[in-house]
């Protein structure tokens, strides 16, 4: 499955943090109830790809991937946890050696035009721009898609319920990710409903 592939299969990329391992299978089946099949659990804890392993083995339907990726020896980590793709927050000559090494396609973060081309440079087409309210939003955007216009983006950082849907009715953005979906409180709580609902409608955009 390459890159392009999972970042269309979903509107909305919960980005997860997972503080107990208990939490990621039920977690993971409230978000597929609402619609959502493909999440980022995020390398902040120390359960992180455990939580990857039970998700992948318990709920096989889910697209699992692992996101913050900032060291090369991760994406190793990574495979054998059971992940279905990679993400980071940029890109440096390290962490693009060690994803020409690994089989999993891999979503590498940009914030400025030069990222931008350097990243097509050696092969994507297919970038996280991150964090893309900081760095600019809807207008930079807008103001990148003529000059990249082969190119598409998951937008992250600073995206929520309320500017989701104008960032995904943007052409060049194919997905945008976020915490709004599954939050930290919520998952805490083991409100699997409360979840099950946000990603619901997350999942119901329809351009």
């Amino acid at each position: 499955m390459k890159i392009e592939e999972i970042v269309t299969a979903t509107p909305a990329l919960p980005v997860i943090v997972i503080n107990r391992l208990e939490q990621a299978v039920p977690l993971a089946r409230a978000l597929l109830a609402g619609g959502i099949g493909v999440l980022e659990i995020t390398l902040r804890t120390p359960v992180a790809l455990d939580a990857v392993n039970a998700i992948s083995e318990g709920v096989p339907e889910v697209i699992v991937g692992v996101g913050t990726l900032t060291r090369p020896e991760q994406f190793a980590l990574a495979a054998r946890a059971g992940a279905k793709f990679t993400t980071s927050p940029g890109l440096t000559r390290v962490l693009l050696n060690a994803s020409e090494q690994s089989e999993l396609p891999f979503l590498p973060g940009v914030c400025t035009p030069s990222e931008v081309m350097a990243a097509r440079d050696v092969g994507f087409h297919c970038l996280k721009l991150f964090p893309a309210q900081q760095t600019g939003g809807i207008g930079m955007l807008k103001a990148i898609a003529s000059p990249f216009a082969d190119l598409k983006f998951c937008a992250a950082g600073g995206i929520g319920p309320e500017n989701f849907r104008d960032f995904l009715a943007l052409p060049n953005v194919t997905c945008v990710a976020g915490t709004w979906i599954a939050p930290a409180a919520l998952i805490d709580a083991g409100n699997w409903d409360a979840i099950t609902a946000l990603a619901r409608s997350a999942a119901s955009y329809a351009g």
